[in-house]
C-alpha cells in the first residue's frame, strides 16, 4: 500500500492542496483579517479532510455513508462558536480545495486549473479595492446600552459616536447580562 502511494499522483495532489490552502488561508484571509484562530482551524481541517477524502475516494463508499459524514459535520457546526459569513466562506474554501485535490480519477492539470480558478476568484471577489467602501470590526462593550435592542437607530448613532466612524449597520452576537457585556459586529465607513 505504501509503495502504491509513493508511485501514485497522491504526493503531487497533496502538494497542490497544501500550496493552494496556504495561498487561500494565509496569503488571502490572514493578510486581510488577521484571525489566527480561523487560519489554524481552516488549515488543519483542510489537511484532515484531504486525508479522509483520499481514503474514501480509493475505496467503495456508499451514498448513505456520505450523507452520514455530512450529518456529522452539520452537528459539529451546530455545536461550534458562531462565525461570520466571510470566515465560513474561507473555511469552506479550504475544505473545497481539499475535496478538489483528493478525488482520484481527475487529471492533475484539471485539478491545477480548478484550484487556480478558486484562488483567483477568492482574491478578486474579496479584494479590498472592490469592497473598500465598508469595513467591519468585532467589538465588546463593557456595558449593555439600554436601547441595544429596542432602538436600533439610536444604537447605531451611539456606536458611530463612540468609534468616530459612520456605522452603517451592526449585528449583536451576544448579550451577557450577568457580566453586563455585549459583543457586536460593526460595519462602518471611515469619515
Amino acid at each position: 500500500m505504501l509503495e502504491q502511494l509513493l508511485t501514485s499522483e497522491m504526493p503531487i495532489r497533496f502538494a497542490i492542496n497544501v500550496v493552494a490552502m496556504l495561498a487561500l488561508v494565509f496569503g488571502l484571509y490572514y493578510r486581510r483579517y488577521r484571525d489566527k484562530e480561523l487560519v489554524t482551524a481552516a488549515s488543519l481541517f483542510n489537511i484532515f479532510a484531504f486525508g479522509v477524502l483520499t481514503i474514501l475516494s480509493s475505496v467503495e463508499f456508499s451514498l448513505a455513508a456520505g450523507f452520514g459524514l455530512f450529518a456529522i459535520l452539520a452537528l459539529f457546526t451546530l455545536r461550534s462558536e458562531q462565525i461570520s459569513k466571510v470566515e465560513i466562506t474561507y473555511f469552506f474554501g479550504s475544505i473545497a480545495i481539499a475535496v478538489i485535490c483528493s478525488i482520484q480519477g481527475t487529471e492533475l492539470a484539471f485539478v491545477g486549473v480548478i484550484v487556480s480558478l478558486v484562488l483567483i476568484g477568492a482574491w478578486a471577489l474579496d479584494h479590498p479595492r472592490i469592497l473598500r467602501s465598508a469595513d467591519g470590526v468585532k467589538i465588546t462593550l463593557d456595558k449593555i446600552d439600554p436601547h441595544a435592542l429596542s432602538d436600533p437607530e439610536a444604537m447605531r448613532k451611539d456606536l458611530s459616536g463612540r468609534l468616530g466612524v459612520d456605522v452603517m449597520s451592526y449585528q449583536i452576537t451576544a448579550l451577557d447580562y450577568i457580566n453586563d457585556m455585549a459583543r457586536i459586529n460593526v460595519f462602518f465607513r471611515k469619515t
